[in-house]
């Protein structure tokens, strides 16, 4: 559409606006501009944090004459980062710059707009919430569009000089919204913990507490509060196989129009000079900086090891030099060799497969073992976790860390999966466990460290081990950067046991396989728009649950806790398959946006991917992390076809005399280093898979 010239833009929004502005209450049901005070009591009332809800809130005529607009002219485009997968219009905040002929075709669109800023619902908005003067000046509102898998995960709206968020909803006002279908607004409650100076700071709970579903012509509001108006939607489910529910799926398309209101602009009434500037220091990504991080879980479980106590920072300043003892140890005897036979596949135990996965790791900085656990101990970590999700796990946090072995991890605005370490497995019918074997046996063991340092020709000095289960329909990992000084190995130990998330077929399923594939995931277009709003039976399934390292932002658009700030974008193809590329454009952004909110980016023939991995059985993936690389497990969908499983290592590096490079460093290759890396190669998969057939012997 077209948008006029900045000379008329001057005059026409108030010629526009005055009408609608002079009649706004006409547009809202009879007798509700009246009723504030009553909405007023039953808002202060509500509970886990102050919100509003307001059935029919507008002439049901007005809003379906909107929809009816929207499905005709609007286009929408899928977009997905590391916190949402969402359709979503362009901002609709400046409808006045659009020209005659565009704005004669959303007529009704422009009067929805107008009555919502209208001084007649902003003074009844304000009144309902107490939060102050609301502007009408600035307009901030945008159509999203949620199908089948769609998703927007925990975060607070506190971005800039917002003062009030809403949903006003345009489902289908003829087939009414099914609970069952997802979708809600869900309201998650925080508590207050003191930090070690004594300040105060407010914590979500990984559980929600309050579930508003969809219904058409309906508004849900609240007041922005940093750390407190925590909030995601729910997960769109599609129909279940042999459901009866499954003619109901194009009605599956969660239609609304989003928005805030925000805090009067200089010339308006209640305008306060500098208030922004201080509602910014509260906000949440403030918050994030302090210590408040002290109650985050997992905890670190850091091990040092003994013959490498010196820290890396003092073994930095001393030059970086390596200890004789540990480069002594860097050989597999007969013993370390029986005892990894116990869970190792043997071909990668031999001199030749070692060397070859050592020069291949010296050359991309990651790596893809297939088939990498022996047979007889994969069969049996198989059968334990098949039983696993073959038992009913409570919903509740309280009751999964009191009745199970496992732990919560949260806040969930950053992260919630369910993780076991070695320090916190108590329950008995886990101390024999597969888990627990690979978690206080095989990767804590000196033989392991020994096959690592010679599989990636990296000393090693330090190693934090966990355990974690991604259950469908709840769990995740935000983006978050690596903030040490030094480069850090990392392990994904993929054990994923269900079939069909899409990837799997091109990493091990223990399957018998003499000679690696290609793995999938290769770019394809991901320019999709559509003229009409998404249909939820045309979209194709999605399950997500793979890991992703991406380029890192720069220092703007990172809050000092290592998360990004805006939501880390990702190319639709990366579930598909591994993908490696150890060399990035660091991505720039002139300002910081909000995660909820959609964003167009600069093309870029470079999607920042530095490295990924599906869902899948059986695989280890190598990862050397440089300072800044984001990394993130994406949301697991409801439709995926199991819990998603690993084991992560991340285990401290000793710095080399010359510069190493990792995923995500631009820097030029030294030639004298150890690892002898050459930066300049076109982007790269590389994937190593077992034979099985010579499992008995090395």
């Amino acid at each position: 559409m077209k948008r006029k010239a900045e000379a008329e833009l001057e005059e026409e929004p108030i010629k526009k606006k005055s009408a609608v502005e002079a009649n706004g209450s006409k547009q809202f049901q009879e007798g509700l501009l009246q009723q504030a005070d009553q909405y007023h009591e039953q808002y202060i009332a509500s509970e886990p944090y102050k919100h509003g809800v307001i059935q029919n809130l507008l002439e049901p005529q007005l809003l379906r004459k909107v929809r009816a607009e929207i499905q005709a002219n609007l286009s929408f485009t899928p977009k997905e980062t590391d916190i949402y997968k969402i359709h979503q219009s362009g901002d609709l905040a400046n409808l006045d710059g659009l020209d005659d002929s565009s704005l004669n075709l959303l007529p009704s669109l422009l009067t929805l707009r107008d009555a919502l800023y209208s001084p007649p619902f902003r003074h009844f908005l304000s009144t309902v919430t107490g939060a102050g003067p609301l502007s009408g000046k600035k307009t901030d509102m945008a159509i999203n569009v949620y199908t089948p898998s769609c998703h927007l995960l925990c975060h607070d709206d506190v971005i800039g000089s917002r003062r009030v968020s809403y949903i006003l909803y345009l489902t289908d006002p003829d087939r009414p919204w099914k609970p069952q279908w997802g979708g809600a607004l869900r309201l998650y409650p925080s508590q207050i913990d003191k930090i070690k100076d004594g300040n105060e700071v407010k914590v979500p709970s990984p559980d929600s507490s309050v579930s508003i579903p969809p219904a058409f012509n309906q508004l849900t509001f609240f007041a922005v509060q940093p750390g407190e108006s925590f909030h995601d939607v729910e997960e769109v489910y599609a129909h279940r196989t042999g459901s009866k529910d499954r003619d109901d799926d194009e009605s599956r398309v969660r239609m609304a129009i989003s928005g805030w209101y925000h805090i009067p602009q200089e010339g308006e009434d209640g305008y306060v000079e500098g208030l922004e500037e201080s509602l910014a220091e509260r906000s949440s990504l403030q918050q994030l900086q302090s210590s408040g991080d002290q109650f985050d879980r997992p905890r670190s479980s850091k091990y040092i090891y003994d013959n490498t106590k010196t820290t890396i920072a003092e073994l930095a300043a001393n030059g970086g030099s390596v200890p004789e003892q540990a480069k002594d140890e860097v050989i597999l005897s007969e013993s370390d060799l029986d005892f990894l036979l116990k869970y190792i596949a043997p071909t990668y135990l031999t001199p030749d497969t070692l060397d070859s996965v050592s020069e291949t790791f010296s050359d991309e900085c990651s790596i893809c073992l297939g088939n990498f656990l022996s047979k007889k101990f994969s069969f049996s970590l198989r059968d334990y976790i098949l039983q696993e999700e073959s038992r009913l796990l409570p919903t509740k946090t309280e009751e999964i860390e009191s009745k199970t072995a496992w732990q919560v991890a949260r806040p969930p605005h950053k992260h919630r999966f369910l993780y076991m370490q070695a320090s916190t497995v108590t329950d008995q019918s886990h101390q024999d466990s597969p888990i627990r074997d690979l978690l206080e046996n095989l990767l804590p063991s000196g033989a392991f460290r020994k096959w690592l340092q010679l599989a990636t020709g990296l000393t090693l000095c330090s190693h934090d081990l966990c355990a974690r289960r991604f259950r469908r329909g709840k769990d995740y990992t935000l983006a978050t950067g690596y903030g040490g000084e030094e480069s850090q190995l990392e392990i994904i130990l993929a054990i994923t046991s269900s079939h069909g998330w899409g990837g799997d077929e091109g990493l091990a399923v223990d399957r018998d396989t003499s000679t690696a594939e290609k793995p999938h995931g290769m770019k394809e277009d991901q320019t999709k728009d559509s003229s009409t709003a998404p249909n939820a039976s045309s979209e194709e399934p999605s399950f997500g649950g793979y890991v992703a390292y991406m380029a890192g932002e720069n220092a703007d658009t990172e809050s000092n806790d290592g998360h990004s700030s805006d939501g880390v974008e990702v190319p639709q193809d990366l579930s598909n398959g591994a993908r490696t590329s150890r060399s990035s454009t660091q991505k720039k952004k002139s300002e910081k946006a909000d995660p909820a909110v959609y964003k167009a980016s600069a093309d870029d023939d470079d999607d920042g991917v530095l490295f990924s991995m599906p869902a899948c059985w059986n695989t280890l993936g190598l990862v050397l992390r440089d300072q800044g690389v984001m990394r993130f497990v994406k949301y697991v969908s409801q439709q995926a076809p199991g819990d998603r499983w690993d084991v992560i290592g991340e285990f401290g590096v000793v710095p080399d005399d010359e510069e190493q490079v990792g995923v995500g460093n631009d820097s030029q290759p030294q030639q004298d280093s150890h690892l002898g890396l050459n930066l300049e190669h076109e982007e790269s998969e590389t994937e190593i898979e077992s034979s099985d057939e010579d499992d008995d012997d090395v």
